[in-house]
């Protein structure tokens, strides 16, 4: 058996997740069916970061094995045009016979993108949060730095039975980028949710509706009440992952 890698992005706004789901579009259906057609057989694939509905990828890494003959760069130019355009393909790639998609990924970054001016802009409602007031900066980033490190997220991460929710994050940081606000945040992996609620604790401190030096008791509560909620889907991205 061959291990092969596909590097890629897509449009989350018309999926249901990047999982399959029953009754629902999904990206692993999209792709898995594709890639179905293209070997004539069923081909399973193992992905870096499972996304919520509604979310984008600028990169995502996907893995597969099979055991026939594959001209990459040719299966590179039908997959992209099979599921194309909220979908594109990169790459296929042989990769090494320990290679996974999701194991051998040492991490991933995702960025949130926000306007915080007083009318948004129509262009940009698939990908960019509207919050009509202007948010405070520094108390975001006070807020967020109490992320980085070690530690127990379960007061911002939806909870999955039998799964831990400690994660290491390596880096939070908000920034005004021309004239939205991102947030750039790095860790080995992230739990169910966690970055929309890390987002969502962010922008209620920006909004002095929280103060930003009790986020740290907040983590500690272990106990998702204590949170914020989450912010909506369509502002997140999938932005880069390592290996």
């Amino acid at each position: 058996m061959t291990v092969y890698r596909i590097d890629l992005g897509y449009d989350g706004g018309g999926f249901r997740g990047y999982a399959r789901n029953a009754g629902v579009r999904s990206v692993q259906e999209v792709i898995e069916g594709a890639l179905a057609m293209m070997c004539g057989a069923d081909v399973p694939t193992v992905v870096a970061g499972r996304t919520d509905a509604g979310v984008h990828a600028r990169t995502q890494v996907i893995s597969f094995e099979w055991d026939g003959p594959i001209d990459p760069a040719r299966l590179t130019r039908s997959l992209d045009g099979m599921v194309g355009p909220e979908i594109v393909i990169r790459a296929v790639t042989a990769a090494s016979s320990e290679f996974s998609a999701r194991f051998s990924a040492t991490g991933r970054t995702y960025k949130y993108f926000i306007d915080d001016s007083p009318s948004p802009d129509p262009l940009r409602r698939g990908w960019v949060w509207h919050v009509p007031e202007v948010l405070d900066v520094d108390a975001m980033n006070l807020a967020a730095a109490a992320f980085v490190g070690e530690h127990d997220f379960a007061s911002l991460c939806r909870a999955a039975e039998g799964r831990s929710t400690i994660r290491l994050v390596g880096s939070a940081v908000w920034s005004r980028e021309a004239d939205l606000l991102v947030f750039t945040v790095a860790a080995t992996s992230f739990c169910h949710q966690m970055v929309r609620s890390m987002v969502a604790l962010c922008v209620d401190a920006g909004r002095g509706r929280v103060a930003a030096g009790t986020v740290p008791a907040i983590i500690a509560a272990r106990d998702r009440n204590a949170a914020r909620g989450v912010a909506p889907p369509h502002g997140l991205v999938l932005w880069d992952v390592e290996f």
